[in-house]
């Protein structure tokens, strides 16, 4: 027997958390009949839908890094239209983003049609440091700087320890390098914010012991034997 929204992940569908959306939702059924809410199925013997399709594991496992322009939406379809990130990426295979990077925001992006492996990723429990590189509005003092690390207060939560370094001054702006290892909407962008700081540009060129390097804009390769290594042992 297999948990619901861990079978969906595993056929490629979606990572767990939107597999859990797309079941609240009304839009999967197991053997023809509607579900809303985590059931147990038997995978060799129910008959899985999602949006009025059948499902069945994906043969083969891929993992895309992806150096995500600006401009693209972090999802598989857009209702307004703009272009995704799928758009970017040429594969037989259906693969779905881990996470998220703004619409405003480029860099390090990982695609995949493995669940475990992307839930892996994006389980808070599993702290993985996430790294950017951001040119910020002004220059950030030294008080500044010490409060984003310690945690800020956004809205209802208060963020994790964080790493912030002051890379180089650009007239009256800033190159700052944020380390993370939570994954809030825009969180970057909000925590700059708070210590009175709009970022202008921002860019992600790590997770973990992933790196972007010197891949292009626009350009995504496979990732290496030992990059999912690294996300599978955690």
């Amino acid at each position: 027997m297999e948990r619901i929204q861990k079978y969906i992940a595993r056929c490629g569908i979606a990572s767990r958390r939107k597999a859990e959306e797309l079941i609240f939702n009304g839009k999967v059924k197991v053997n023809g009949e509607i579900i809303n809410d985590i059931v147990l199925i038997n995978p060799d013997n129910d008959i899985v839908e999602v949006e009025g399709k059948i499902i069945s594991p994906e043969e083969s496992k891929i993992y895309i890094m992806l150096n995500k322009p600006v401009g693209y939406v972090t999802t598989a379809k857009d209702e307004k239209g703009r272009k995704t990130v799928l758009d970017l990426i040429n594969v037989r295979e259906r693969v779905y983003p881990v996470g998220r990077l703004d619409y405003d925001t480029s860099g390090l992006l990982i695609l995949t049609n493995d669940g475990d492996f992307a839930y892996k990723m994006t389980h808070p429990s599993k702290e993985i440091d996430k790294v950017y590189i951001a040119l910020v509005e002004g220059i950030p003092t030294e008080e500044e700087i010490e409060r984003f690390k310690k945690g800020l207060k956004i809205e209802d939560y208060i963020t994790a320890p964080a790493d912030f370094k002051l890379i180089e001054k650009r007239g009256k702006n800033a190159i700052v390098r944020i380390t993370i290892h939570e994954g809030k909407n825009r969180q970057v962008r909000r925590m700059c914010e708070k210590i009175g700081h709009k970022v202008l540009e921002l860019k992600r060129i790590q997770i973990g012991k992933i790196k972007l390097g010197n891949l292009k804009v626009g350009e995504w390769r496979f990732l290496k034997q030992e990059e999912i290594d690294f996300i599978n042992k955690i």
